[in-house]
């Protein structure tokens, strides 16, 4: 079945007063864009990312419209026009879409990944075989977390690798799709706890934990803020870390680097990543000052990951 897309532009300051009118002619469905909506979460949410995408940024710039769509059929038509009734000084466009299932279409971007010597991250709805020698990592992040496709995911995954053994208890703080920590267990830890700011992230992560074969003894999740909530960060300081895994941004990992050496229990280390290059010397000068030992550097496509270990505050 074909779709009619139907995007009404406007002026920034006008776009609640529109929206209101198509409600009120019996529109559903609303998608707003709106620049200004944009850089104000952009900026309200400036400590959780260090770089905006050039093309989103392009897409958004200037962006003051509605979208709402309706069956490419004449009583579709029909159903649009009594919409648009009344409505002045806006501009139509109108533009054929072909049926797709909208919610799950992004799934054909990601395909299996060979990480490192041992992994193989596999998008839950494939099927696949691992090669020989690697440890299938099965994942559906959903529409918000990270599938392993990033360079920062990648370069944390490698340091997974390299440090995860039998026994092991593993933190991952920030933990999103779960997609460390759970290989973490799978490539031998015992036990895993895995803490993020977005109340989603716990389910999505037990959800992948299952996919995983992980039982629920081994993996516990938390929704929560550790830099800012002193209770929270009590309880995960009671029982030492062999790994501790923080794949996030500069501006949480610098105060972190203050907070999670004595956490670690002797000869465990501190993978992080998720830092912009252009803030790399500040992350390794701060993992210095608070006693971590930068054991591995590593650099993929702009961005950085550190592998630590700690010897303690002089």
């Amino acid at each position: 079945m074909t779709w009619l897309e139907y995007c009404l532009a406007t002026a920034s300051g006008k776009l609640d007063a529109l929206a209101a009118k198509l409600t009120a002619n019996g529109a559903e469905g609303l998608v707003i864009e709106d620049e200004g909506d944009f850089r104000r979460f952009l900026e309200e949410n400036r400590q959780y990312w260090d770089y905006v995408d050039e093309e989103l940024e392009q897409r958004m710039s200037g962006v003051a419209q509605i979208k709402f769509y309706v069956p490419a059929t004449d009583a579709g038509r029909a159903e649009a026009e009594g919409y648009l009734k009344g409505l002045m000084d806006v501009s139509v466009t109108v533009s054929p879409m072909e049926e797709e299932d909208w919610a799950n279409g992004w799934k054909k971007y990601y395909q299996p990944l060979e990480i490192g010597r041992r992994l193989y991250v596999v998008p839950e709805w494939m099927e696949q075989t691992p090669p020989a020698g690697r440890v299938s990592l099965i994942l559906n992040p959903g529409l918000t977390f990270g599938t392993g496709a990033h360079p920062t995911t990648q370069l944390c995954l490698e340091g997974v690798e390299r440090y995860a053994q039998t026994g092991q208890r593993v933190l991952d703080l920030g933990c999103g799709s779960g997609i460390l920590s759970i290989a973490a267990l799978k490539l031998g830890a015992d036990y895993a706890l895995g803490v993020d700011i977005d109340p989603k992230a716990p389910d999505v992560a037990r959800e992948n934990g299952e996919l995983n074969g992980v039982s629920r003894e081994s993996y516990h999740l938390l929704a929560g803020d550790v830099l800012g909530d002193k209770s929270l960060q009590t309880e995960l300081a009671q029982q030492p870390w062999d790994l501790i895994l923080a794949n996030i941004v500069a501006d949480v990992i610098i105060p972190l680097a203050g907070m999670v050496g004595p956490w670690l229990a002797t000869g465990g280390h501190f993978l992080c990543a998720g830092i912009i290059d252009t803030r790399a010397a500040e992350v390794r000068a701060a993992l210095e000052e608070n006693g971590f030992v930068i054991v591995d550097a590593l650099e993929r496509k702009g961005w950085c990951a550190y592998q630590c270990s700690w010897e303690g505050r002089a």
